[in-house]
């Protein structure tokens, strides 16, 4: 977007005639008296980030010059770039919504216009601003030619620890491992197809978009909000338990920052800015900058050693590219599990990776996602590779499963080994869940040290530790791998401990409605999310709506069931779409098996009212 910013006496423009790409109009023009005139050209590739940039621009400059009035005036000619007509009219009534502190007047968008301004003549009355859009005005030249010198090798290492190269391996048997190779060596990330776990999470009334906000955040309802909670409360549960000390840090720091300030440069394109009184700040893409300058102020021995502190960072913040952005799958905020591990030297790094690497298999599995659900890189330097070929070999002995090896000749990055667990979509996208680093950089660069035996201070190795990725992305990997339970003509459905209603009581008539209402007050007392269809349809849609809604114990309740002391209860997790697994359940039965399936697990009640009768639609 361009913008040519003049501060005038007045300025004045009458309508003359309309093209065909003219927005609606029925005035004939306007004079405004001093004002600050913003001749604006949208362009090609801008959005609403670089439209809200334009505003804070404008804002800055009428303030400095003490107007309060603006007048936005499209004005084509400022650029040869431009966005088409939908986009261009769109983007500037969001420039006039973020300017609504001043009293904004708009020139219409698409009509030949004659005007008239007189230009005071102080130094600020005539300025010039261009506003880039995503990152790629703030990705340095020297950052992208260093990247392209950074050349990638390719091999998958097998069960029996061969290094083939991935153009040699046979992968037959080994389809996702395959989809998951080429994703990585062709580093297309864009999604062209909306993915099937953006429905789901729609239509469980999970999550949305939110169309009031920046690209990539999302609004999450009660089921969704539910459903975050128990992964953060479960999650950070297992880092407490592997020894991690949880702590908290802001979620802005001084872009200005000495040490901050070399960190990001090496990612620019990364950053959120917002200004402060006087500063400018940028909001954390990871809890690695308040976990660091915490621990670089800290007194920390060897005897201190490993130390692992964690932070689940609600939320984290990365400018990721718009054609990247789909559903839960990559945001530009989401919820990031964040362990640190100090390690006084190499051998010490290595076994608290391999003990995070098999931590993190863990935490995954008792989440549902299975080690047959991901595949696993390893990237890692050439000279790290062959001085520890064992250590990385071993690897492979925790999952027996071939893993895809990315190796370089020098290192670009802060780290020398790292692993990811990646899971591959329905669309052949693959996306980080787990992963763990040994980072060989920025104990330096922060100065984090440590007292040895020897009384001297010494820089130690840093792990970078998220065990299951993003709260976010592992909800998209659930919703996404139910879509694989449907292709295999299974029912999709959530883990239990997960399901915002675990069991649903149907009463068959209005008659039984109390009784149902007994029966779920008395599941509720053992800890287990349970409601009552009580609406006036027909048993056969209630039915069907539970099924819909995924509920995991679907039971009716009906004379015969009164009569027996019974439940019919239908078991979704051994139903397929062909056939209905039901069992006849005493309430004590229904209640032992739920919370079998629940057990270690953490518990919220239910996050809407019990009675769907009384319940909103988010939809």
């Amino acid at each position: 977007m361009k913008l040519l910013l003049i501060h005038a006496d007045y300025m004045e423009y009458e309508v003359k005639k309309k093209t065909k790409l003219a927005e609606p109009f029925d005035g004939k023009g306007e004079r405004v008296e001093e004002v600050l005139v913003a001749f604006t050209s949208v362009e090609k590739g801008d959005d609403e980030e670089v439209a809200r940039k334009a505003a804070a621009e404008i804002r800055e400059v009428a303030r400095k010059v003490g107007t309060e009035r603006i007048m936005i005036y499209p004005y084509a000619h400022l650029s040869s770039n431009l966005a088409d007509a939908d986009t261009a009219v769109r983007l500037l009534k969001i420039l006039e919504a973020e300017l609504s502190d001043f009293e904004v007047h708009r020139s219409p968008f698409g009509w030949y216009k004659a005007f008239k301004i007189s230009c005071k003549g102080h130094p600020l009355s005539e300025l010039s601003r261009e506003i880039g859009g995503e990152a790629e005005a703030e990705i340095t030249k020297a950052l992208k030619d260093e990247e392209e010198k950074v050349v990638s090798y390719w091999y998958i290492l097998t069960p029996e620890k061969q290094l083939i190269e991935v153009e040699k391996f046979d992968f037959t048997g080994h389809e996702k491992l395959r989809k998951f190779v080429n994703y990585e060596i062709a580093k297309r990330r864009a999604v062209d197809v909306v993915p099937p776990h953006v429905e789901y999470m729609r239509r469980l009334e999970i999550a949305d978009y939110e169309p009031a906000s920046d690209s990539g955040h999302i609004r999450y309802y009660p089921k969704g909000r539910l459903i975050k909670t128990l992964l953060e409360q479960y999650i950070t549960k297992k880092c407490v338990e592997y020894g991690a000390m949880e702590v908290e840090t802001p979620i802005m720091y001084d872009r200005n920052h000495p040490t901050l300030r070399r960190y990001l440069e090496r990612f620019p394109a990364r950053q959120y800015i917002i200004r402060g009184d006087k500063r400018e700040f940028f909001l954390r893409f990871a809890a690695c900058f308040g976990q660091f300058l915490m621990l670089s102020s800290s007194t920390i021995t060897y005897r201190n050693l490993p130390l692992k502190i964690y932070e689940l960072t609600r939320y984290s913040f990365r400018k990721e590219q718009r054609g990247e952005l789909v559903g839960l799958r990559r945001l530009r905020a989401f919820t990031m599990p964040d362990m640190h591990t100090i390690a006084k030297d190499m051998e010490q790094a290595k076994q608290e990776f391999f003990n995070q690497y098999r931590l993190s298999v863990e935490v995954l599995k008792e989440i549902g996602i299975d080690p047959a659900d991901y595949e696993v890189a390893i990237r890692v330097t050439r000279d790290f590779y062959e001085e520890n070929k064992d250590f990385v070999h071993s690897l492979v002995d925790v999952l027996q499963k071939p893993i895809l090896i990315e190796m370089w000749d020098h290192r670009f990055f802060y780290f020398v080994l790292k692993f990811e667990f990646n899971f591959v979509d329905a669309l052949d996208k693959a996306s980080a869940l787990s992963t763990v680093q040994i980072d060989v950089e920025n104990a330096e660069r922060y100065n984090i040290t440590y007292v040895d035996a020897d009384g001297k201070e010494k820089y130690p190795y840093i792990l970078h530790c998220s065990v299951s990725g993003a709260v976010e992305r592992v909800m998209y990997a659930l919703l996404e791998k139910a879509k694989f339970m449907l292709d295999e003509e299974k029912l999709p459905m959530l883990p239990v401990w997960l399901s915002p209603t675990q069991v649903r009581v149907i009463p068959v008539s209005e008659r039984y409605v109390g009784e149902a209402v007994k029966i779920a007050e008395k599941i509720e007392k053992e800890g287990i999310r349970v409601d009552v269809d009580d609406r006036n349809e027909t048993l056969g849609k209630r039915i069907r709506d539970a099924q819909t809604e995924w509920i995991p114990y679907i039971a009716v309740l009906g004379e015969k069931e009164v009569q027996s002391g019974k439940l019919t209860v239908t078991i979704r997790a051994e139903s397929t779409q062909k056939e209905q697994k039901r069992a006849e359940l005493t309430v004590e039965e229904l209640v032992e098996r739920v919370k079998g399936e629940c057990e270690g697990k953490p518990f919220m009640p239910l996050p809407v009212p019990k009675l769907l009768s009384t319940r909103p639609s988010f939809r």
